[in-house]
């Protein structure tokens, strides 16, 4: 049987690969149960330093399956195994398999082989770091079908992009050439197909060799300042930083500096 989500970890590094791609790695019941179970396990894991997020084939990843996903959730479709079950019982899964309502709480970063589409590009908007592939397509094309991209691009898409170009990317449900993501810095990097693993994998490991304490807390003082004044973001940041400051890794980090060896982390909080 073909695991729809797979998990390979070595060196604090975790690849998740989304394995559907005949159906173009679409989210059916089975893979976004898998998805969140896959995030559920590595936000628990210590050793897992930095998350990479792919594809399997020619997408990333083309949103919710309409035919499986959308007619389980709007009661057209019954539930005809135990995936769907799962999901009916606990539809905040389907959020969470997007990074929606969950944060891992370490870097994630996602490696973009191909197309990111509607919900597909609502998990990208959740990652922290994204290199693409040359001439991928992204949009949200929700208001097409009659639909509303509620896996957080309303709230996102207007902080990642500049706001008329959001508008224009929700309104029209248009499909874009990534080259658009990039001039916006949606993206960080655009390279070809075969080398977007390699760099999104570069990037995990250069990000894996810092002190996971130090990285964890700037990555949450971003988040949770984003949206703050800037008082009471650089009171929020002061609160965040301070622990930092007192854990045995600010000690080993300028000794290891001083004595030009690469630092023997602790990091444990």
């Amino acid at each position: 049987v073909m695991e729809v989500v797979t998990l390979q970890q070595k060196n604090g590094i975790a690849l998740v690969t989304l394995n559907r791609p005949d159906q173009h790695n679409a989210i059916n019941p089975e893979l976004a149960v898998n998805l969140y179970r896959t995030w559920m396990k590595l936000k628990e894991d210590e050793g897992v330093k930095v998350i990479v997020v792919t594809g399997n084939g020619a997408s990333f990843c083309a949103g919710a399956d309409l035919g499986r996903m959308i007619t389980l959730i709007n009661g057209a479709r019954k539930p005809e195994d135990d995936w769907d079950r799962i999901i009916l019982e606990d539809r905040s899964i389907f959020n969470k398999c997007l990074l929606r309502d969950l944060d891992l709480g370490k870097p994630v970063i996602a490696a973009l082989n191909g197309h990111a589409i509607a919900g597909g590009l609502e998990l990208v908007q959740g990652t922290d770091i994204r290199v693409a592939a040359e001439g991928i397509k992204f949009g949200l094309q929700e208001p097409k079908w009659g639909l509303f991209p509620m896996g957080g691009s309303t709230v996102r898409i207007p902080k990642q992009f500049p706001y008329a170009i959001a508008m224009e990317i929700l309104l029209t449900g248009k499909l874009y050439d990534i080259g658009l993501a990039h001039r916006y810095g949606f993206v960080n990097y655009v390279v070809s197909k075969d080398k977007v693993l390699d760099v999104a994998l570069d990037l995990a490991k250069t990000i894996s060799e810092n002190g996971s304490t130090a990285v964890q807390a700037i990555r949450k003082s971003i988040k949770e300042c984003y949206s703050l004044s800037e008082k009471d973001g650089m009171a929020k940041e002061t609160e965040i930083a301070y622990p930092v400051f007192l854990h045995p890794d600010a000690q080993e980090g300028p000794r290891a500096f001083k004595e030009k060896r690469n630092p023997s982390w602790i990091s444990k909080l």
